[in-house]
């Protein structure tokens, strides 16, 4: 199992979510509602509907379901009877809580390349 909002998705997306299917024979995506990124004061180029649609399409993910809250991952865990629990080596130590019920792997994230920097990369070129 593993979360995020998948926006203007990438090689590094793509790595992250092999290594993570590989640790299982499944693996389900939370992936952030609109209105969650909201709340976490975040914005992405593509809505809900257009990142649920491309990250169902990657061959790693089995099933995409939505992300509203940061206190749903325990019962999330619970409910798709996830053995593993993966995110991205930045958000190391935030998901220790989750051991519990599952084991937590923390991966290294794709150097040289992040959603940010793509973002960051369009507006110089448009503006």
């Amino acid at each position: 199992m593993t979360y995020g909002t998948f926006d203007v998705l990438h090689a590094g997306h793509i790595h992250l979510l092999a290594r993570a299917r590989a640790l299982g024979d499944r693996l389900v995506v939370g992936l952030s509602t609109d209105e969650f990124n909201a709340l976490k004061h975040k914005s992405s180029l593509l809505d809900y509907r257009n990142r649920r649609i491309v990250l169902e399409a990657v061959q790693y993910v089995d099933e995409v379901f939505p992300e509203s809250t940061w206190e749903q991952k325990i019962e999330d865990v619970r409910r798709y009877g996830a053995d593993v629990f993966v995110m991205g080596d930045d958000w190391a130590g935030q998901f220790d809580y989750l051991a519990t019920a599952c084991d937590v792997v923390y991966l290294p994230r794709t150097k040289d390349i992040s959603s940010t920097l793509i973002r960051d990369e369009l507006k110089r070129r448009v503006g």
